[in-house]
């Protein structure tokens, strides 16, 4: 078993309950109150944390957003109750094990953890590959963007989330440092997969995987600062990153695009009851594959990987589209649900 990394609100509680695991166990308390992070990368991440209060949490958040990177991680549940394992959820967990902790079911959470690591067949990591370096070509301040361009980038999606299936996809693109990418293009597969779901013919749905694929163009003109920034934009920034909508349309205006994908890329912030932008249209202003769209894009952001979060769980993030449906169509996100089930992550929970 390769370094454990026990992270805690209290060390020396902590350095007494792994002390008895295997003397043999190569393991690391970090205090989750030290303002540096963790100098070495881990075979597996615990968190033992009794205090669950907001800013532990948010600490914890922050923390396993900057030093994570696909590490299978073990909670301890100190205290076994419903908010306790939601938060879980939230982080990620790929194993909760619930107090008292018996030395025998600790040992092997840690052994199933290490096992079970995020890895990625070799298939899915070079057709996400290959579709990255052909967004990184196409979409570039000041480059021609074409509808014949774009329908090949499409087909790249299409074909390996038919391939490999939107779990593997979603694995594959979430290791992307480049935010943009990594949206994009989670984003893409989403249609792609949510298309095949809903049982649409070829040609709808390559609309909707290309309608997706393009969706975000307008932050070519957004500076890579805010792009990547680590940690929530400003006031300030967020008035440029709100830009991008009609940024997009007016790149692709005049390139060929059929209108509804103008709409797509200028609309797909807006909300059913007018509270999106940029022109806040309300209700059946809002076409459907706008609606479709904005559905697999808030879902792409929930559950990516960005430098100041963790992605998101499936479940807590599918909960987060259902308390929406107030603001997206409520029939496209009952529809979303089995996308949300094929990439739920199955571990199990110690009881």
């Amino acid at each position: 078993m390769g370094q454990t990394l026990l992270i805690t609100d209290d060390p020396g509680r902590s350095a007494d309950l792994v002390g008895g695991l295997d003397p043999g166990l190569a393991y690391r308390v970090h205090d989750l109150r030290d303002e540096a992070d963790p100098a070495e990368a881990a075979a597996v991440l615990v968190t033992d944390v009794a205090d669950l209060g907001a800013a532990n949490v948010e600490r914890l958040r922050q923390l396993l957003a900057r030093t994570r990177r696909g590490t299978p991680l073990v909670v301890l549940l100190r205290q076994d109750t419903p908010q306790a394992r939601l938060q879980a959820l939230a982080l990620g967990a790929s194993r909760t094990v619930r107090a008292p902790f018996d030395l025998g079911r600790l040992r092997r959470a840690l052994g199933a953890a290490e096992d079970r690591a995020e890895t990625v067949p070799a298939e899915a990591r070079r057709r996400a590959e290959a579709v990255r370096a052909f967004y990184g070509s196409v979409f570039v301040a000041g480059g021609p963007v074409t509808p014949v361009v774009v329908d090949n980038g499409t087909d790249l999606v299409a074909r390996a989330v038919q391939e490999t299936g939107i779990r593997d996809w979603i694995r594959a693109v979430r290791r992307f440092d480049d935010a943009t990418h990594q949206h994009c293009l989670l984003v893409a597969g989403l249609a792609a997969a949510f298309a095949a779901s809903l049982g649409l013919g070829p040609c709808e749905r390559h609309r909707l995987t290309k309608a997706a694929l393009l969706h975000d163009v307008g932050k070519i003109h957004v500076p890579a600062a805010i792009l990547n920034k680590p940690g929530k934009l400003d006031a300030a920034e967020k008035a440029v990153m709100r830009l991008h909508p009609a940024q997009g349309e007016a790149m692709l205006a005049n390139q060929g695009f059929e209108p509804e994908f103008l709409g797509v890329v200028r609309s797909h912030h807006e909300m059913l009851d007018g509270s999106g932008y940029p022109d806040g249209l309300v209700r059946r202003a809002i076409p459907d594959l706008v609606r479709v769209v904005t559905v697999c894009d808030i879902y792409g952001a929930l559950i990516e990987r960005r430098s100041y979060k963790p992605p998101m769980a499936s479940e807590a993030a599918y909960a987060i589209l259902q308390g929406m449906m107030g603001r997206l169509d409520p029939a496209l996100v009952k529809a979303f649900h089995p996308i949300a089930t094929a990439f739920t992550p199955s571990f199990p929970l110690d009881t």
